[in-house]
């Protein structure tokens, strides 16, 4: 099972450009029974790893958008420190409540992306079609650098990769194409794993061979993913990956519901301090 999702994770990563990378600490966490902190610090090579080897393949096709991905990977590398500090001061259960509610929010992003015709955006004014990062108007790069810096920062606290934001992100603010936005959150991905990777494992020494194994199959997974996605039109499985990460998300949802309601009392309680 555990070898299952491994290979799940990297073809969603091939043919998507991101979302697996979401369900890499849940899987370590209830499937292989890892606590949530070491959990999130073996998710950073599996998704590095696995994004960088699909990524080469998309390069190879001429899918990444090289002149996006590196400034925009630099910002993400920057939140990623920002986050794995931060890691440091709030609790794995914590860090569980946050992820599902981002499972919950990656899910909702690609059925949205699944309803959506992302391959023909409109242009955006100003903006050259596949341009670059320094092409685009000054509120399209504040955008940018905001989201750059935001998934660095999940990156870096609780472990995903960020690609349900990436992607979306690459599409609207950049107009990268589809295929090449894709292969560009990948390289993105790739960026922000290390940098985070880097941040924690002095502080959380991880299992190698364990590692070395789920990673060694996410790749097989990713490389499947990144020849299909030249060939299979991926809003089905968008959607129904979609449905997969919404039961999970719901699940752990629930499981840190507790968590979830003593944050929300603490803070209503300090708002309403005189």
């Amino acid at each position: 099972m555990i070898w299952g999702f491994a290979a799940l994770i990297g073809v969603s990563l091939g043919l998507l450009g991101g979302g697996g990378s979401v369900l890499t600490v849940p899987v370590f966490v209830y499937a292989a029974g890892f606590d949530p902190k070491m959990a999130i610090a073996m998710s950073y090579p599996v998704v590095g790893i696995a994004s960088l080897v699909a990524a080469i393949s998309h390069w190879r096709a001429g899918h990444v958008a090289t002149r996006v991905a590196l400034p925009f990977g630099l910002v993400t590398m920057v939140g990623a420190v920002a986050g794995a500090r931060l890691a440091t001061l709030v609790s794995g259960a914590t860090q569980l409540a946050i992820l599902a509610i981002a499972i919950v929010a990656a899910a909702m992003s690609m059925l949205r992306r699944g309803h959506a015709a992302t391959d023909q955006e409109p242009a955006v004014a100003g903006t050259p079609a596949g341009g670059t990062v320094a092409s685009a108007p000054a509120t399209m790069r504040f955008s940018l650098l905001v989201v750059g810096l935001g998934v660095g920062v999940l990156t870096g606290l609780i472990g995903i990769g960020g690609g349900f934001l990436i992607v979306p992100a690459l599409i609207v603010l950049a107009r990268v194409p589809i295929h090449s936005a894709v292969g560009t959150s990948l390289v993105v991905i790739a960026m922000n794993s290390a940098t985070a990777f880097a941040a924690h494992a002095t502080a959380t020494p991880i299992p190698l061979a364990f590692v070395s194994a789920f990673t060694a199959v996410a790749i097989v997974g990713s490389l499947a993913g990144s020849r299909a996605a030249r060939i299979v039109p991926a809003a089905a499985l968008r959607r129904a990956f979609a449905a997969l990460l919404l039961i999970v998300g719901g699940a752990i949802l629930y499981q840190s519901r507790v968590v979830l309601y003593d944050a929300f009392s603490n803070t209503t309680a300090r708002w309403s301090a005189p």
